[in-house]
């Protein structure tokens, strides 16, 4: 594939958390990158820090350290190769007292933490050391927590007690509600051709870097395009009954309107048998409402986007394509709007 290379290489920025934004990360990192070395593909991920539950919130609560764990799953998903050292990354204990449970990336970024006192500076220099591709940032250096008020006005404290609920959400915050994001968030943001949110949990995974104040604005101010990768099922309690354009109305509510231009949705029959499983548990695939989100004024793209594995997920390979085709776009169109400004001024 080639890519348009007007000024340097495309620019994307990828919003989001769990095993979501890992995916997307996992296929863009093959794009990168020409058979020459050249680069192509300049990738930037914005991670939530808001994740409480497992290793992470163990760790969280015990050395007061932003949750390492989707930072580290983004870390494997970007590493040059996946092997030796990236295994060792996701390794996971599964016995000893203290350890149990933990896995050896959540400490190594523990560690590295307490010894530049700096989180961000810790997940740089682990990014070193498995020679990623890219840049991550946390979306805040804050130390925060989830809040959600339900449908039935009850409060909810915690991301592993709100994805929990069986209730649908009506609303989520931050606290403490002032964090801030990282400069080189902004600056990322600012810089990007294309700007993508999601696939991953809506109101744990994805809103929740919305809330930190100045994305949004940052977002919205950007020439970039805005996508939002649509997931493939409800996640039952937390979106159960969503239809596409609900997800982006949830979007719009936590941060401002017409924040996206194109919403990018799966096309392809999902098979009966996991669907069937998915089914028995509450969860029933997303409906794309094309009407509806074209009367929002979003385009919406289409593409086969299941990956064949075990669980209804994501193909890292299809989903990295279409972010690389909108950047792309995007790339084509500012320099289209460069060359009229050019000839209105002579």
């Amino acid at each position: 594939m080639s890519y348009l290379n007007l000024d340097g290489p495309l620019r994307i920025v990828a919003i989001g958390g769990g095993t979501g934004l890992s995916t997307l990360l996992r296929g863009l990192k093959k794009f990168a990158y020409s058979k020459d070395g050249s680069p192509l593909v300049e990738i930037t991920a914005i991670v939530t820090v808001t994740d409480d539950g497992g290793s992470s919130g163990r760790l969280r609560e015990e050395f007061s350290v932003l949750p390492p764990g989707d930072i580290r799953n983004c870390m494997v998903a970007l590493s040059e190769d996946e092997a030796l050292l990236s295994r060792l990354f996701q390794y996971r204990f599964k016995g000893g007292k203290g350890l149990d449970g933990h896995s050896f990336g959540n400490l190594f970024l523990t560690a590295l933490t307490n010894l530049t006192g700096d989180f961000a500076q810790a997940v740089k220099f682990s990014g070193d050391v498995l020679a990623i591709t890219g840049n991550i940032y946390p979306s805040t250096a804050r130390n925060v927590s989830l809040e959600a008020e339900l449908e039935n006005g009850r409060m909810v404290s915690g991301e592993t007690r709100i994805s929990k609920s069986k209730i649908r959400i009506k609303r989520i915050s931050l606290n403490p509600k002032n964090c801030k994001p990282l400069p080189e968030t902004l600056d990322a943001i600012a810089k990007a051709d294309l700007i993508t949110m999601g696939p991953g949990s809506l109101f744990t995974s994805v809103i929740p870097n919305l809330l930190v104040k100045g994305i949004p604005e940052a977002i919205a101010k950007s020439r970039a395009v805005k996508a939002y990768f649509v997931n493939l099922m409800w996640q039952p309690g937390e979106t159960t009954g969503f239809k596409a354009s609900d997800h982006v109305e949830a979007i719009y509510a936590h941060s401002r309107p017409k924040l996206l231009d194109h919403v990018v949705v799966n096309t392809e029959k999902l098979p009966k048998a996991m669907l069937k499983r998915y089914e028995a548990e509450g969860s029933f695939a997303v409906e794309t409402d094309v009407e509806r989100m074209e009367d929002m004024g979003i385009q919406v793209v289409g593409a086969p986007l299941v990956d064949r594995g075990k669980k209804i997920r994501h193909d890292s390979d299809n989903a990295a394509m279409i972010a690389v085709r909108l950047a792309e776009r995007s790339r084509r169109l500012a320099a289209w709007k460069r060359s009229q400004k050019g000839k209105e001024k002579a």
